[in-house]
């Protein structure tokens, strides 16, 4: 069975993320963490096949899911029996600034 593990940043970056939308709008952030855990969950059972990431990421194994609803891609890394998760991805801000947490 495969762990899905989350880094500490990506974790950070979804409750800031969920209390913006709660912040826009009551109710917002609940269901875009709600989409978050459908995502996860997904990712985990291995049910969707997940896309490379762009440029040099993707050719060092990177992947993602995009959400359908919510501006964001959750970028991973797959490992022979662990999933972290590397970042929750606002699509249109700073791409790539999570790559350093590869290493950690």
């Amino acid at each position: 069975m495969t762990v899905l593990r989350i880094h500490e940043a990506a974790t950070e970056e979804a409750a800031e993320a969920t209390q913006w939308y709660e912040d826009e709008r009551p109710g917002l952030g609940a269901q875009f963490e709600a989409a978050l855990d459908a995502a996860l969950d997904l990712i985990e059972e291995g049910i969707v096949p997940l896309a490379p990431v762009p440029g040099e990421a993707g050719v060092a194994g990177l992947k993602r899911l995009v959400l359908r609803r919510f501006p964001f891609s959750i970028i991973v890394h797959c490992q022979e029996d662990e999933i972290v998760v590397l970042a929750f991805a606002h699509d249109a801000r700073r791409p790539g600034y999570w790559r350093d947490r590869l290493s950690t």
